[in-house]
């Protein structure tokens, strides 16, 4: 596994949340921030850290709740915008300017957002499996699964779990592959036992109401203009080829990749998905002042491998 520092950083309300950096490329290389989808973790980009660290600095945030980072005692606050206000705080402990943004989707989602409210700060947005538009019934799948307390005790049994929830999405998965999936999603506890690596409290505000889909065009449309790329899994039903076609509209030098035979969300190393990532940052790369980036951090932070 390729190393890592473990980053610890306060939130404006005082939670100690986590990042992983992997700093570990040239002076003068640009930052890639990766941000995990709902209910997911750092492990989600381990691979990808793995390509991507030689060349650039990639960050790995865990939002609070998630991972290493703290539960929120209120969670009335996991909402994307406390989440927006968490991702400025990590970038500015570790004086970063220069931004390029790969998101799955909440991920993606918070992009946008960042995008809207500080452009002058990131470089490139990679979508991955969300845009301006999501689907009703993407969200209802969602919203059918957080929130559980699965009753797992081995590996074997939270590895069914995650079959059973997205096995629709992932149809060629076979039983490595699920074990896979389910260490990613799971982490053991004290006593060796696997649970979910989230709080089940994300679902509060989630789960309020009927599903209601903001309108977030206009934060697609503020977006900066720089190198801009979405991801879609074939099978997703989160978000539509139609949404896809209406980003490239709107900004015809959007690039864009389907992986077939996935729902959502790809994870981002398929063939497919990796080709678009190589040339989201080879854009990003040839673009003016991308090569500049702050060094930097909390000095206290630990390594681990």
């Amino acid at each position: 596994m390729t190393s890592y520092r473990d980053v610890y950083y306060l939130s404006a309300d005082g939670l100690r949340l986590h990042a992983r950096d992997y700093d570990q490329a040239p002076p003068g290389a640009f930052t890639v921030l990766c941000m995990p989808g709902l209910t997911r973790n750092a492990r989600d980009f381990d691979s990808i850290a793995g390509r991507l660290a030689p060349r650039y600095r990639v960050v790995v945030a865990e939002q609070r709740g998630r991972g290493l980072s703290a539960y929120d005692p209120n969670a009335e606050n996991y909402l994307p915008p406390i989440y927006v206000g968490d991702m400025i705080a990590l970038l500015d402990q570790l004086h970063l300017g220069k931004v390029a943004i790969i998101g799955t989707s909440l991920g993606g989602l918070l992009a946008m957002m960042l995008g809207a409210m500080q452009p002058d700060r990131f470089v490139g947005f990679l979508l991955n499996d969300v845009g301006p538009s999501v689907s009703v019934e993407g969200l209802e799948r969602i919203r059918a699964y957080i929130g559980r307390v699965p009753e797992v005790t081995t590996w074997e049994d939270a590895a069914r779990d995650i079959k059973e929830i997205f096995g629709a999405a992932f149809p060629a998965y076979e039983a490595a592959d699920w074990d896979k999936a389910a260490r990613a999603l799971y982490r053991a506890n004290e006593a060796g036992v696997p649970v979910l690596d989230h709080d089940p409290n994300i679902a509060v505000n989630f789960n309020k109401g009927p599903v209601e889909i903001p309108d977030l065009w206009p934060l697609f449309d503020a977006l900066p203009k720089v190198p801009i790329a979405v991801v879609r899994g074939a099978l997703s039903n989160l978000l539509t080829r139609e949404t896809v076609e209406e980003m490239k509209r709107r900004r015809p030098d959007i690039i864009a990749a389907e992986v077939p035979n996935v729902g959502h969300a790809p994870t981002l190393d398929e063939p497919e998905a990796v080709e678009l990532i190589e040339r989201y940052l080879a854009r990003i790369s040839q673009s003016p002042g991308a090569g500049i980036a702050s060094r930097g951090g909390d000095p206290a932070s630990t390594f681990k491998g």
